[in-house]
């Protein structure tokens, strides 16, 4: 009789497996209701599990609120958010305002869900061109995207940008970062293992069928290409 996978174990979303960060703050931009209001930089905040640097800034209406950090900010700047904010590092305007070829991140998907794409360390998109209703933004993967003009964003590139060029040195390093973000480390090749251990384990260490699965498999089964709609590779 088999034993229960790792998989398994990982699905039922036990301690074991949960991610260890402690007290997580919510990066969101602040509600100005049309108007613009005025930010102080309180400090800057490194969150376990996350890899962005967060500002702290408290505005004027008394307001406490985390936002994505861009390169260059410091400890007590004064940043603005609305309409009529200008086009400076650090500040949040809506894309009706932000002039073509200005570098932008942490977009709102819809107006006023608080930012939610480009917002990975020394990641930034371009403004393309907009008119009275969209906005065309290139996003960092090359592809142009679109949004409603009153989605917002926040001017410049976000901070960390040479974060991936720190070598971790040794794989304690590593094993520490996996841990805090709750990911499966180290992984063991499924077709290294014995037949019980895995679907692609045994038979001479061969998966010998599709790696294709199904979106509903059982978490036990749920391995490979989940619901691939291609295999093999392209023609050019």
């Amino acid at each position: 009789m088999g034993k229960r996978l790792k998989q398994q174990r990982r699905g039922k979303g036990s301690f074991t497996f949960k991610s260890q960060r402690k007290n997580p703050v919510k990066s969101q931009y602040v509600q100005s209701n049309g108007k613009t209001v005025e930010g102080e930089v309180l400090s800057l905040v490194k969150e376990s599990g996350r890899s962005n640097v967060l500002s702290c800034v408290l505005f004027e209406t008394g307001e406490k609120k985390y936002h994505v950090a861009p390169e260059g900010l410091y400890v007590g700047e004064i940043i603005h958010v609305g309409p009529d904010a200008s086009v400076k590092t650090g500040n949040v305007l809506p894309l009706s305002t932000v002039p073509e070829g200005c570098p932008i991140f942490n977009i709102e998907l819809t107006p006023g869900d608080g930012g939610k794409l480009v917002k990975g360390t020394g990641l930034y998109a371009l403004m393309v061109s907009k008119d009275t209703k969209r906005a065309f933004v290139k996003m960092p993967s090359g592809k142009t995207k679109t949004f409603s003009v009153n989605s917002r964003a926040t001017v410049g590139c976000s901070a960390g940008g040479e974060r991936e060029e720190k070598p971790f040195v040794k794989a304690g390093n590593k094993w520490h970062k996996m841990k805090a973000l709750g990911r499966k480390y180290q992984n063991t090749r499924g077709v290294a293992m014995n037949a019980l251990s895995h679907p692609f384990g045994g038979e001479q260490h061969h998966a010998g069928k599709s790696k294709s699965t199904k979106r509903d498999a059982p978490p036990g089964r749920k391995v490979g290409a989940i619901a691939s709609r291609r295999t093999g590779r392209k023609k050019k």
